[in-house]
């Protein structure tokens, strides 16, 4: 009965003693920018996401009805949503950190793990503040590396070609634990109002998807030992409301509805979750809950209805 108390002492002490071990050992993000349900799985055709929808999808679990519930859907509040668990409003030009530790900061901070082995790499240089906080007992500590915009310098724009080439050589050559990767092409060819480019970029980033999930598998390190999550930040406004296709930022249904696609070796295969009430804050606390890390400042969940089963 001693031993039993200590054990339950323990467990409230230090709750992450009690989670699950899982098979994975790496995670990914990838986030395909500004991407509407219209154009993606809300076409019956799946015209434009063939792999996602009939490579990748059969081997793990789609929710078509994710939501993008920020307090205003634009590219710096899903993005921080999706890092810190926490919706907040934030500038969206780059200029503002998140107000909150993201679970690059706090797996960092618990494991002492080197940076190299955490990274977020997007085409818009302006997620590079994804990698720092305002939170005075965060702020400039125990930041992940940062490849974002033209040559990594924080600012500009530069094509997802580029960006996938750094995404390539990150994981050929770190084999990170948590990877965020941005592809911006289907955002800004809408905000041009470049519709056809639009359209493009999305079957584009669809290629990238299958390509990355391939390039996984035949990972000497990563091999059935990586969770990838693939989303989107935000939807896009409806046709007839506002300009359309072309710009974002209400709480519309539009703007609020997005995809998640959850595969790896420890998830459900074939399974359709639009009915599970999940959310972009529920990303970073899945990953936390998998790699038994602490992270009292997020508001999300972990998205058990994935697992397989809980050991």
């Amino acid at each position: 009965m001693r031993y039993f108390s200590i054990l339950l002492a323990l467990w409230f002490v230090f709750p992450s003693l009690a989670q699950n071990k899982f098979k994975t050992e790496f995670i990914i993000i990838l986030v395909i920018d500004g991407v509407r349900h219209t154009e993606t799985f809300g076409d019956s055709t799946f015209q434009n996401v063939p792999n996602l929808k009939h490579k990748l999808a059969p081997q793990g679990v789609l929710n078509t009805n994710f939501r993008a519930n920020t307090k205003k859907t634009t590219t710096n509040t899903g993005h921080t949503a999706m890092t810190t668990g926490r919706y907040q409003r934030i500038r969206n030009n780059g200029s503002q950190l998140p107000r909150y530790p993201s679970i690059f900061q706090y797996y960092m901070k618990q494991y002492e793990i080197h940076k190299d082995k955490l990274w977020v790499i997007s085409s818009k240089g302006k997620l590079s503040i994804l990698g720092n906080t305002v939170h005075k007992k965060w702020n400039d500590l125990y930041q992940p590396h940062t490849f974002c915009g033209l040559n990594g310098n924080g600012k500009d724009y530069v094509g997802d070609h580029f960006t996938w080439i750094k995404v390539k050589q990150v994981i050929n050559t770190y084999a990170p634990k948590i990877t965020l990767v941005n592809l911006l092409a289907p955002d800004a060819n809408a905000h041009a109002n470049r519709w056809e480019d639009y359209i493009n970029a999305i079957k584009k980033s669809d290629e990238y998807a299958l390509e990355l999930w391939e390039m996984i598998q035949k990972h000497p390190e990563m091999k059935d030992k990586t969770t990838l999550f693939i989303t989107t930040d935000h939807g896009r406004n409806a046709d007839g409301f506002k300009d359309g296709f072309i710009s974002h930022g209400p709480r519309t249904e539009s703007n609020k509805r997005i995809f998640l696609l959850a595969l790896g070796p420890d998830f459900k295969q074939g399974v359709n979750a639009e009915n599970a009430n999940q959310e972009l804050i529920d990303i970073p606390a899945t990953i936390a809950y998998m790699f038994n890390v602490e992270m009292p400042t997020g508001r999300g969940r972990a998205m058990t209805e994935l697992f397989k089963s809980t050991k």
